[in-house]
Order: structure tokens, then sequence, then C-alpha cells
């Protein structure tokens, strides 16, 4: 391994150390990069469990929230689509990424592939010029009003021409299962 290679590899598994430290329980696997071996979780709550993953340009991992298991960004936030973007084009203007910030990447980082998320990984240029992250097509973002992992506030928000989903280690948006309707046909209660 080079001295550049050892010391990236060395900040990841430190910040990884300290994301856990600062989320108490959570379960956390460090970073791998594409050709690596897993490493080692440690055991905590399965509520909001993150696993991350090297991605183009930083990390994108999964966790497991109230919505299931859904990508995150290198801080453990819930990452979010927004239904007016389409593959590979964000609609997300200034006033929007105030709001919802781009899960960053370099630019002219080639697409990888991410263990634990089965979502082709690539990138994208947002609206300001940026490079930012996209699974299964999707150009991603965070939510400020998310603060902590686990958190989903961003979930269902109409705003900016469509609508929010937190975004599925496939790739797809999470959406609620339909309603079903009582099997007695009664009044519902």
């Amino acid at each position: 391994m080079s001295g550049s290679a050892f010391t990236a590899r060395l900040l990841g598994v430190t910040a990884t150390i300290l994301l856990a430290s600062a989320c108490g329980s959570s379960t956390v696997t460090p970073a791998a990069p594409a050709a690596s071996t897993p490493s080692a979780s440690t055991p905590g709550n399965a509520a909001s469990s993150p696993s991350t993953a090297a991605t183009p340009g930083g990390v994108l991992g999964k966790a497991t929230t109230s919505l299931g298991p859904v990508l995150v960004d290198s801080a453990g936030l819930t990452v979010y689509l927004l239904t007016a973007d389409s593959p590979g084009r964000s609609t997300c203007s200034a006033e929007c990424l105030e709001y919802w910030p781009v899960v960053p990447a370099p630019a002219g980082t080639a697409a990888a592939k991410v263990q634990g998320i089965s979502a082709p990984v690539s990138v994208t240029k947002a609206t300001s010029g940026a490079s930012m992250v996209t699974a299964g097509g999707w150009p991603l973002y965070t939510f400020t009003k998310d603060k902590a992992p686990g958190d989903v506030t961003g979930q269902g928000v109409k705003t900016f021409g469509g609508t929010w989903y937190a975004v599925s280690p496939s790739g797809v948006p999470v959406k609620p299962a339909p309603a079903t309707s009582s099997p007695t046909g009664g009044s519902g209660y």
C-alpha cells in the first residue's frame, strides 16, 4: 500500500471512529476502498445502523431508519431525491440548494460499484455547476432540517416542483406502502 493510500485509509478509519463515538451505540462499518476486503462492524442499535462504503468523491452508505434501509451521506444523514429531477439531471436551483444541499463529488469522477448498494453510483452536475453523486441515475441531496443520523424529516416534502423521497440502496424512492382497506369492510375501528 502506498504512503498516500495508507494515509487516506487511516483518515477514513479515524473519521469512522469519531462518527461512531458521536452516534453513541450506532453500528458503523468503516469505508472500504473498491478493491479492499470488508471490515468488521461494531454491535449497536438496529434503529439507525449506518454502513458506509467508498463512492465517487467521498462516502455514501446505507442505514436503517424508520423508513427502512436508506442511503446516507458521509455524516450518516439521510439522502433524498427530487421527483422533478430526471436521471442524470438536477433541477434544484440556488434557492432549492439552500435547503437541499447536494451530496458532493469531485469533477471527473467515474462511476463506482459500492458494497451493499445495488444502485449504479455515478456523478452529474448540479444547477450550480458543482459535481454531485447520483444513485440509480437520481441526483442526491441531504436536507438541512435533518440534524442527526436516522432523521427523515425531508420524506414526502412537496416543494421545488416535486416531492422529496429518501433513496433506497437500490436507487429508487422510498415511498409509503399503499393504504389497505379493512378485511371486514367495517368502519375502520
